[in-house]
């Protein structure tokens, strides 16, 4: 065919684009590292310790520092005490933390649970020994868009004891 009755005659084609190339390769790039990140568990549930003592009392939290909605999360609280504990045990919890989870519970039952306008208190008859430990069975709400603070502590006498701060942040 000849070149001037050709219909592409005088329709100037661009050059392969070197910007469109690099583009190509760098949102293949973002995307390779979406899915590392994701292999290596870096999107996922990240679990953490908080710990406070005092007066011979020494709390521990173990808990989701960032998770995401629909997720298991690890919470689960340690009380020690050397001489063991009186008939019960009551735990001070920030109430509204536990509103992002979808919950099978806590383990063992409270034998009783009261809250006030801010407070969960959780009451537990006392194990032998020097130790108790509570987990709370729960993933995180699929709705749930923020994540929660909140502070535990032994009530001791009413007063609060050994309180322990802890963070929750959810990732979309």
């Amino acid at each position: 065919m000849d070149a001037t009755t050709s219909t592409l005659s005088g329709v100037e084609t661009g050059r392969p684009g070197r910007p469109a190339a690099w583009l190509r390769r760098l949102f293949l790039l973002a995307l390779l590292l979406f899915v590392l990140a994701g292999l290596f568990g870096l999107l996922g549930v990240r679990t953490t310790t908080a710990s406070s003592d005092e007066a011979g009392w020494t709390l521990t939290v173990e808990h989701a520092s960032v998770a995401r909605a629909g997720l298991d999360v690890p919470w689960q609280v340690t009380v020690t005490h050397p001489g063991g504990f009186d008939k019960e045990l009551t735990l001070a919890v920030t109430g509204d933390y536990f509103d992002i989870f979808e919950s099978q519970g806590f383990d063992p039952e409270p034998s009783d649970e009261t809250r006030d306008g801010h407070t969960l208190y959780l009451t537990f008859t006392a194990p032998p020994g020097d130790t108790f430990v509570v987990a709370y069975d729960a993933y995180v709400q699929p709705s749930a868009q923020t994540g929660r603070d909140g502070t535990v502590a032994v009530m001791v006498d009413g007063d609060r004891v050994a309180a322990t701060d802890f963070r929750t942040r959810l990732l979309p």
